[in-house]
């Protein structure tokens, strides 16, 4: 038995120290620089980002939630008003889709992976649909190229979340890749994390890159002179992307660490009633394994054993969008009882790169003595 006493949930000063001069050496290069915003850091980091995803263009933005934002603003059809999204997924697309002016409507998820795929929005959309995001949850990229191709057809863009999937392939592509715009979240805890926050919208076309270059600074076309409406202050920083040049660089490495964590968790619980405990898989390049995710009808009894133990537990995510003051009044007039049972069921266990192996392994104890 581990002589582990208990398991840190998540730890980000791990990661800051195992960085810790690397980063020192970026910070004082930017401060030599004299630059703050969009300077030599910044193109460089965009210009490594959309290499590393085999993409078009990638923009740095000031988080995730802005650049689904924008990415949306970008694409929408003229005459559209809907975004079809999952609601199982934390309301970040929900929050982006009201800021940006547009009605977020809900399909519900496949059973196994959580996550929406062609035939579950097929029978949701209509012709005022003129986006549907895609979230890669939980770091899982699904069949991406059939949802580009129902999309294609109808003449709806595809936006893909890989807010919790950056590192992700499918049939040798990127997660980013398939969409006509992905968006990528760089808060700290995400699989490629930076000192702070940070985001990126990617896109293939030169054309909506440029309006999402005018977005994110006023609408402006050139100084001080704004001609495209909605447009923002949304900047990734000169550090911020100085330390994300540095990570970028070992995300690879760190995401395999994860799956090798997630493995040990499932073999772990291989005993087990399923209804008690069971530990979604994340093995194969198509998931990079962004948190550690199991489900469990006795949730509150299971989280309480495991606290007992010594092992911190969370819920990602508790409660499906539109049960939430803000977005109820999106309420779907059908019911989404896959999306409705994952909000209900889902519990995320101990899961970041630098868990020592004697951590894992007292987690991995802990749900073991469920039995």
């Amino acid at each position: 038995m581990s002589s582990v006493t208990s398991v840190p949930f998540n730890d980000l000063s791990r990661g800051m120290a195992r960085d810790r001069e690397a980063l020192l050496v970026a910070t004082a290069a930017v401060i030599d620089s004299g630059y703050a915003i969009h300077g030599a850091q910044h193109a460089a980091f965009e210009a490594e980002l959309a290499d590393y995803l085999g993409a078009g263009v990638a923009l740095g933005v000031a988080s995730g939630t802005d650049a689904l934002e924008l990415a949306i603003k970008a694409v929408m059809p003229l005459g559209k008003g809907v975004v079809l999204t999952a609601g199982n997924a934390g309301a970040y697309t929900s929050t982006a889709t009201v800021r940006a002016g547009f009605t977020p409507r809900y399909a519900d998820v496949d059973p196994h992976t959580l996550c929406l795929t062609a035939d579950s929005v097929r029978d949701r959309l209509d012709d005022s649909v003129g986006v549907v995001v895609v979230t890669h949850l939980y770091g899982y990229l699904g069949d991406a190229a059939a949802l580009r191709e129902l999309c294609d057809d109808r003449g709806i863009a595809l936006i893909e979340d890989c807010a919790q999937a950056i590192g992700a392939i499918r049939n040798e592509r990127f997660a980013g890749s398939f969409g006509h715009a992905a968006t990528i979240s760089f808060y700290p805890t995400k699989n490629l994390g930076a000192i702070g926050d940070g985001g990126a919208v990617v896109v293939e076309d030169e054309h909506v890159a440029s309006k999402v270059r005018q977005l994110r600074q006023y609408g402006w076309e050139s100084k001080y002179r704004a001609t495209l409406p909605g447009g923002t202050n949304s900047r990734l920083d000169e550090l911020q992307a100085a330390f994300l040049r540095i990570r970028l660089k070992s995300v690879d490495e760190l995401n395999a660490r994860r799956r090798e964590i997630i493995g040990k968790y499932s073999a772990a619980a291989e005993g087990l009633d399923p209804r008690l405990l069971t530990v979604l898989p994340a093995g194969g390049q198509e998931h990079v394994a962004h948190l550690a995710i199991a489900r469990s009808s006795r949730r509150d009894e299971v989280r309480a054993a495991l606290a007992g133990a010594g092992i911190p537990t969370d819920v990602h995510f508790p409660s499906a969008d539109w049960m939430q003051p803000a977005f109820s009044a999106f309420a779907p007039e059908v019911e989404l009882p896959q999306t409705v049972a994952a909000c209900n069921e889902v519990l995320s266990l101990p899961l970041f790169p630098e868990l020592t192996d004697a951590e894992v392994e007292a987690v991995s104890a802990a749900i073991r003595a469920l039995a």
